[in-house]
Parts: C-alpha cells; sequence; structure tokens
C-alpha cells in the first residue's frame, strides 16, 4: 500500500506520538492497556483544537475494535473517530479505509 507506519502500544503512547510528529491517518484500537482509544482520540483532538496540529487539519481516525454490537460505531464517531472497521480487519478494510479517507491527507 506504500504506507509508512508507526505502532503505539497503549492509547497513552499514541497520544505522545501525535503529539511529536505529524500523522496523516490513525487506525486507533478502542480497548487499549493504560488509555484506551476513546480517550486516546479526545486527547487528540483537544491538541488539534489548541492548534498543536502539524498541518491544521484534523487527522482521520479510523476505530479498529471488536465491539461489533449496535451501537458500537456511533460511540465511536461522538467520541470523535471519524470512521469504525470491526475484528478481525483484513489488508482490504484498511486499503478501504486508506481510499475513502485519503482525500483528507
Amino acid at each position: 500500500m506504500g504506507c509508512s507506519v508507526d505502532t503505539a502500544t497503549n492509547g497513552k503512547e499514541a497520544v505522545s506520538m501525535f503529539a511529536n510528529l505529524p500523522y496523516n491517518m490513525i487506525f486507533m484500537d478502542c480497548q487499549m492497556p493504560e488509555m484506551d482509544g476513546y480517550e486516546a482520540t479526545r486527547k487528540i483532538r483537544n491538541i488539534e483544537t489548541e492548534g498543536n496540529s502539524s498541518n491544521g487539519k484534523q487527522v482521520p481516525i479510523i476505530a479498529i475494535t471488536a465491539n461489533a454490537m449496535r451501537g458500537d460505531r456511533e460511540k465511536c464517531l461522538e467520541e470523535g473517530m471519524d470512521d469504525y472497521i470491526a475484528k478481525p480487519v483484513d489488508a482490504r478494510q484498511i486499503g478501504r479505509a486508506l481510499e475513502r479517507w485519503r482525500h483528507h491527507i
């Protein structure tokens, strides 16, 4: 897919990485240790609001979650995520998300 990828082991690390490096897109696991993806997303959105975003635009955050029950997608969107992929995830789903959000990059 021609992408450069960084990984974080928890939400706190993801927020720290975002605060220090420019990212074009974030795939965010909702269930992580130390800080879940919902809280990490809220913190990233706060960083963007405070003007610390690398390009002045809101980075697309795509939820990746095992939660596939009714209302889970809506919760992700309400928390500030832009899209939702239910686990298990395959390369086609990632490719579709990249294609869908590439205009924001």
